[in-house]
């Protein structure tokens, strides 16, 4: 199994972007998969999560209203929308898996069997 992550980049603030992970060499209906991201000199943490079964979400505060986290199970790919970006938002994220679908372990003790490699994603004028 394997999560191979695409998309961020640089954006201007106020500005969107759309991070992929897609799931490969297993179908993910029993996985819950989550978001993280760390910026330089600081902790990693959580952004958004999704049970892929039943579609529950997390979100962090931070990110509630601006970030939409996404499945299309066609394709095997969780998504990850950034709308009203700011410079705070400006990191590495990654995304990771619970094969067990246990969202709560995830989102609260980062219990995930896998991870991707992770993205660069910058807010900058």
């Amino acid at each position: 199994v394997h999560l191979v992550q695409s998309g961020g980049g640089l954006s201007q603030p106020g500005g969107s972007l759309r991070l992929s992970c897609a799931v490969t060499g297993t179908t993910m209906d029993s996985y819950s998969i989550a978001w993280f991201r760390q910026a330089p000199g600081k902790e990693r943490e959580r952004v958004a999560a999704i049970h892929v079964r039943d579609g529950s979400t997390l979100y962090e505060d931070a990110v509630k209203g601006r970030f939409t986290i996404y499945i299309d199970k066609v394709t095997n790919t969780v998504y990850l929308r950034m709308n009203s970006l700011t410079p705070g938002d400006t990191a590495i994220y990654y995304c990771a898996a619970n094969r067990r679908g246990w969202l709560l372990s995830l989102w609260e003790k980062s219990v995930y069997d896998y991870q991707g490699q992770g993205t660069q994603v910058t807010v900058s004028s």
